[in-house]
C-alpha cells in the first residue's frame, strides 16, 4: 500500500469536507456554485487526474479504503471535468474493492449532468415546489432492485433521509437555480 498517496487523497477529500462546512456555516452553499469551492474541486480533480495516469484508479489494494473513499470524492466532485468523470466511471466498476454503489453515484451524477434521467435515484434537488426529491429517474418502477443490486437502501429511506436534511436548508430559486445548472453543463462541456 502507498501510504503517502493515502495520505495526500485523505487530506484532498479532508479539504473539501471543510471548505463545504465552512460555505455551509456561511449560508451560501447552496446558493450557487462557489469560486472557492469550485477552484479547490478543480485543483483536486487536476491531481487526481494525474494519479490515475501515472498509477491507475486509487482503489483499495493500493491506497486503503480510506485512501480510495477519499478519490471517490473527489472524483464525484469533479464536475467542471467531464472527461475526468466520464473516465472515472468504468475504473469504479472495475475495480477490486469499490463499492458498487460509488460507481451508481456516480453514473447517476454523470447521467443527470448529461441532462438525462438517473438509473439509482441518488440525485436530488430542491424542486419548483420547494420539496427535496430525486432528480427524474429513467425507469421508476424499478429503481429499487437497481439500489439493492448495488447495496443502496429502497428509495424511499434516501428520500425521508434527504427531507430530513432539507429541513434546515433555505429554498433556493428554482427556475434560477435550473439556469444557472444549464449554463454550467455547456460551460465545461457536459452538453
Amino acid at each position: 500500500m502507498d501510504q503517502a498517496l493515502a495520505h495526500e487523497l485523505i487530506a484532498m477529500a479532508a479539504e473539501d469536507l471543510r471548505v463545504r462546512e465552512e460555505l455551509d456555516r456561511a449560508g451560501v452553499l447552496n446558493e450557487t456554485y462557489h469560486p472557492v469551492m469550485r477552484a479547490m474541486h478543480e485543483r483536486n480533480a487536476d491531481r487526481l487526474a494525474a494519479i490515475i495516469a501515472e498509477r491507475g484508479w486509487p482503489g483499495p489494494d493500493l491506497v486503503g479504503a480510506e485512501g480510495s473513499r477519499a478519490a471517490w470524492l473527489v472524483a464525484q466532485h469533479a464536475i467542471s471535468r467531464p472527461a475526468l468523470m466520464r473516465a472515472v466511471l468504468p475504473l469504479l466498476t472495475e475495480a477490486n474493492g469499490v463499492p458498487r454503489a460509488d460507481a451508481a453515484r456516480m453514473e447517476d451524477r454523470i447521467r443527470v449532468f448529461e441532462g438525462r434521467k438517473q438509473k439509482y435515484g441518488t440525485a436530488f434537488d430542491f424542486d419548483e415546489h420547494g420539496e427535496m426529491n430525486p432528480l427524474p429517474i429513467e425507469e421508476s418502477g424499478e429503481v429499487d432492485r437497481y439500489r439493492a443490486d448495488v447495496g443502496l437502501p429502497p428509495l424511499a429511506e434516501t428520500v425521508a433521509e434527504n427531507r430530513r436534511w432539507a429541513e434546515r436548508e433555505p429554498r433556493p430559486d428554482y427556475h434560477a437555480k435550473r439556469a444557472e445548472a444549464e449554463a454550467f453543463a455547456r460551460e465545461v462541456g457536459w452538453r
